[in-house]
């Protein structure tokens, strides 16, 4: 199963679905809580092309996007195969 990163916020309800989410699917998830620490906000932004909403969402060298794009996924049918690898 590749890394999954989620980038987050305090108190950020999308950030919560999108944590659920992958917990439920059995994912190994790293989260890196970025408002408030400017390296690892850049970070995000930087990985995200500036994406600047939370959660920002990385599974292995794909960036999957928001808790939307997560959704998305999981509704199509593609977020298995993406973190089966």
């Amino acid at each position: 199963m590749p890394e999954v990163t989620i980038y987050t916020r305090p108190l950020c309800g999308y950030c919560f679905h999108a944590m659920s989410l992958l917990k439920k699917k059995g994912a190994k998830v790293r989260e890196i809580s970025a408002a408030f620490d400017p390296k690892k906000r850049q970070e995000m932004l930087s990985r995200s092309n500036g994406k600047t909403t939370y959660p920002q969402i990385f599974i292995g060298g794909t960036h999957v996007g928001g808790s939307d794009e997560l959704a998305a996924l999981e509704r199509d049918g593609k977020l298995d195969a993406l973190l089966n690898g």
